[in-house]
């Protein structure tokens, strides 16, 4: 009995040429059309519902040492598979490999391959994506595209009209788009004081302006407080009132398609100032500030279970950190001023920060971070700590190289601090204009102005898809119980104008 492997050169390629090896208990032969691969049997078992089904039925080929996969998968497809299971970042950008990549997840039930060709979705290979997985019946992947083209549909809507059916089209359409929303800086307030300036706000693109979407829990706090988005819900936690800092236990989260705020509970240890990520159904608390005090610790949030955990402390006491996911990986910055930016990877199956590269600019370190691709953008000050004209360097997390942006970016009153993209745009909003740029080649290109948000300070950004039908809005009652409340019109804007400059 024998074995046989592919001798290849690209990865990518299916094999043609076959050598002989002994045989190895654990080891399967799969045969793809003409072409054949040396596999471990746990490897399928693992990855492929198909081969695991198949190796636990007690069926005669359960226990052959050789299979041959006729139909629904080809040679191609079959290695870009092997390669995800592996662990490996294979770059798919043929359209026939894109589609032979989604016929084999398919066909043999890898999730990881699945996963993989979500992370990669762009407005390239959007379109394709959604039509293979409407054929082959990945719903994850059918579900991904769809939304992504629901969000980027001003920018694909000529070549979507006439490249893929009107069913599907329509269906992208029925979704609801990610939404820029803005919230203030504010402490805890008092019940019976009514601050028209505690709200979260969303930016109606086809009118230009800020609208009202709900208001603050009243002991909810949004100064030095953690912000993020997770499963597209909105989550502040912590934060701090007085000018003492005193840090606030309360922590909340708001359900768009209810419109109700829960109560949560905050981190083991207090902090405020810390850097809040959301990513794969658990919040990451990383960091911050005690007493004055930097620290270090870093916390897991499981939203099922309502519990905080601590995970493996940051590389070194960090505070405000600038973070980012980018293909479904978690990367935050730690600066050293005013030279280095250390960019750390955090891997949660292992519990282990990773550096994965430095920067090193005379007086100049990043201070926001944002991920399009598998390009993470580092805004930086300008010469001199100049905080009004920012630079930009893009490192790109498959090559591992590093590329200035040319020119500079306006930064006034901190409004890049504020960007997150959708699509190929980026948002960023001040108090004086809302400003959507197109990210193109090696820049960010200003393609549309909007008006401010209405108050001026710190703001906090995210992007949620909102019901296309508003909720009446509840709030948290001293006690924590929801109370409903009739709003007014949303489409009437705030309750009360902000001031005039």
């Amino acid at each position: 009995s024998s074995i046989f492997g592919p001798c290849r050169q690209d990865a990518m390629e299916p094999a043609q040429i076959f050598i002989y090896c002994p045989q190895r208990a654990g080891w399967l032969r799969v045969r793809v059309g003409g072409s054949c691969f040396t596999v471990e049997r746990a490897l399928l078992a693992t990855n492929s519902d198909y081969f695991r089904a198949l190796f636990q039925s007690g069926m005669k080929d359960s226990h052959q040492d050789e299979l041959h996969l006729k139909g629904g998968v080809s040679a191609r497809g079959f290695l870009i598979a092997l390669s995800v299971c592996r662990g490996e970042i294979p770059t798919i950008s043929d359209p026939d490999e894109l589609t032979e990549a989604v016929e084999c997840a398919a066909f043999l039930q890898v999730t990881c391959l699945v996963r993989h060709l979500c992370d990669i979705i762009d407005s390239d290979n959007c379109l394709l994506l959604y039509c293979a997985a409407s054929i082959f019946g990945v719903q994850k992947l059918f579900d991904c595209a769809a939304l992504f083209l629901c969000d980027t549909f001003d920018d694909l809507k000529e070549v979507a009209e006439s490249t893929i059916p009107n069913d599907l089209l329509q269906y992208s359409q029925s979704l609801s788009p990610s939404t820029y929303i803005a919230l203030g800086t504010h402490s805890p307030s008092m019940e019976l004081l009514h601050d028209s300036f505690r709200v979260v706000c969303y930016l109606d693109e086809k009118e230009g302006e800020w609208k009202h979407l709900t208001n603050l829990p009243t002991l909810c706090s949004t100064s030095m407080a953690g912000v993020a988005v997770l499963d597209n819900r909105l989550y502040i936690v912590g934060g701090v009132y007085g000018y003492g800092k005193d840090t606030v236990d309360s922590s909340f989260c708001y359900n768009p398609d209810s419109g109700v705020w829960t109560a949560l509970p905050g981190p083991q240890q207090p902090r405020y100032d810390f850097t809040l990520l959301g990513h794969e159904g658990r919040l990451y608390a990383i960091g911050g500030e005690v007493q004055k005090q930097i620290i270090a610790t870093a916390e897991s949030y499981n939203t099922e279970k309502r519990e905080w955990t601590f995970i493996k402390h940051a590389p070194r006491p960090v505070a405000s950190a600038a973070c980012a996911v980018a293909r479904r990986r978690m990367f935050v910055c730690f600066w050293k001023p005013p030279d280095t930016t250390d960019i750390y990877e955090y891997v949660p199956v292992e519990n282990e920060w990773k550096l994965a590269t430095t920067m090193i600019k005379p007086q100049s370190y990043g201070h926001c971070m944002v991920a399009h691709r598998d390009n993470l953008y580092v805004m930086r000050n300008g010469p001199c700590d100049d905080f009004l004209r920012c630079l930009m360097d893009c490192y790109n997390i498959t090559t591992g190289q590093w590329t200035a942006m040319a020119g500079h970016y306006i930064n006034s009153k901190g409004a890049l601090f504020t960007a997150m993209i959708r699509g190929d745009s980026v948002f960023t909003v001040k108090h004086m204009l809302t400003l959507e740029y197109t990210i193109s080649g090696d820049a960010w290109k200003p393609c549309r102005q909007m008006k401010g948000f209405p108050k001026s300070g710190s703001l906090w950004t995210c992007l949620l898809r909102l019901p296309k039908k508003r909720p009446v809005t509840p709030q948290l009652d001293s006690e924590g119980k929801e109370d409903e409340m009739a709003l007014p019109d949303t489409s009437e804007g705030f309750v009360e104008a902000a001031p005039p400059l």
